[in-house]
């Protein structure tokens, strides 16, 4: 069973009336950016993650005892939070 023609018709008045033929546009645009929003903060979400990874596997090297000057691991640190 799926939507037949004569329901997405009535659907489709149902919003006309609703919105109004204008508002329409400005609702599908609106939507459409939400949803690029969307995705571009779920890859970016996911390069952070790749960030935390590589930055991981660079600790050990700083704890078995190598030396490290303290600024310049300031550096990395606001280098990967941004």
């Amino acid at each position: 069973m799926g939507i037949g023609g004569q329901e997405l018709l009535l659907i489709l008045a149902i919003v006309v009336i609703l919105f109004g033929a204008k508002k329409i546009p400005e609702l599908a645009k609106g939507l459409g950016k939400g949803i690029k929003n969307f995705k571009e903060e779920m890859k970016s979400d996911s390069n952070d993650a790749d960030d935390i990874k590589t930055a991981s596997t660079t600790t050990p090297k700083e704890v078995n005892g190598a030396h490290h000057d303290t600024a310049s691991s300031e550096t990395t640190k606001t280098t990967t939070q941004a």
